[in-house]
């Protein structure tokens, strides 16, 4: 079941882009494999802006979580767009199909919209169980549906775009966790098209069968909370450990666990996460002021590159990496869309 809502707020609005290039760390840093950072401040104040995503049209959409719209930056221009939601949407995540149409998760009303960008028309997909009331990270497959976590109500789900529906898989309980849930949280599709998530509740990850819908588990060492990851052209997972401090791998093959600890060790509190085409993994360290712009070679299994956030980043929790720009992209808590403009690419694709 759906239904309409048309709230088309458009706020076009020309913002300078705030000179913020973050400070390389003289030590932990290789010549040449720094990014340039930089960021835009949002019209809209403390509205969280977080999650952004670059459409096929080259603009980048993110969401205001605290204050209920979706927007849209061309990066170009300076010029922002807004689109209200529903009141107490609180959306998550948001993601744009190749044609064009904008997908958010309506996190605190427990529901998935879709937003025509030029009639501002959305449409609401309520979850098909009263459990599932917080959808959080959206991940495309293949076909161009949509898989999704459900943090607090312990699901891992499909969305079929052309017909609305709704597949969950209903995670172990953890009565260790908030509410008995085991967090499922950030959320990739590998290469063969199955969906990887994080359970951040707990020391695991999972993977659900794209044809039986029937998860597989791996476990972590003892203590790990792994809040985002990303997958690398070889299929290899790649996880934050936000609780430890651990930038971790693990080989789906063998089920072994590789970790490195982060530059500014326990307290790094390692957050929002990207792997470039060179297999570069670059994430956020969270839990020191300003935030630290981080990047690791895992080929040569070194980190190469720390840097601050100019404008201290609060928090960055979730980032996009463009490959037609070489490009992350990241939201902050404190108000701002930036970049890492990437340095270049340094192998031939094997």
């Amino acid at each position: 079941m759906k239904t309409m809502f048309n709230a088309f707020a458009a706020v076009s609005l020309a913002v300078l882009m705030i000179p913020v290039s973050g400070l390389a760390q003289e030590t932990g840093s290789m010549q040449g494999s720094d990014p340039t950072l930089e960021e835009w401040e949002v019209p809209w104040e403390e509205s969280r802006p977080r999650d952004p995503y670059v459409a096929p049209d080259g603009r980048v959409w993110f969401v205001g979580q605290r204050s209920h719209y979706a927007a849209w930056l061309d990066p170009d221009t300076g010029e922002f767009k807004r689109f209200d939601l529903p009141d107490g949407a609180g959306p998550h995540t948001v993601v744009v199909g190749s044609d064009g149409m904008a997908w958010y998760t309506g996190n605190r009303v427990g529901n998935i919209g879709r937003i025509d960008p030029v009639s501002g028309e959305i449409e609401i997909f309520p979850m098909p169980d009263e459990r599932a009331r917080d959808p959080h990270t959206f991940a495309f497959d293949a076909a161009g549906d949509l898989w999704f976590t459900v943090q607090g109500g312990n699901f891992v789900g499909k969305f079929w775009r052309e017909t609305g529906d709704v597949r969950l898989v209903e995670m172990p309980d953890n009565p260790g966790g908030r509410g008995g849930s085991t967090r499922p949280y950030g959320l990739k599709m590998d290469s063969r098209d199955r969906p990887w998530a994080t359970l951040f509740g707990t020391n695991q990850l999972v993977m659900v069968d794209p044809e039986t819908f029937e998860p597989t588990y791996y476990e972590l060492p003892e203590g790990a909370r792994p809040r985002r990851l990303v997958i690398d052209s070889r299929d290899i997972v790649w996880y934050v450990d936000y609780a430890r401090g651990f930038l971790g791998r693990l080989d789906p093959e063998s089920g072994e666990v590789t970790e490195w600890e982060n530059p500014s060790g326990e307290g790094a509190r390692p957050y929002g996460v990207a792997i470039d085409n060179d297999d570069r993994v670059w994430f956020v360290e969270t839990g020191v002021r300003p935030n630290r712009f981080v990047g690791f070679d895992t080929r040569t299994e070194q980190y190469i590159s720390e840097m601050d956030v100019g404008s201290g980043g609060g928090t960055i929790r979730h980032m996009y990496f463009d490959p037609e720009t070489n490009v992350v992209w990241f939201g902050t808590d404190v108000n701002t869309v930036g970049r890492a403009v990437l340095p270049p690419l340094r192998r031939v694709s094997e």
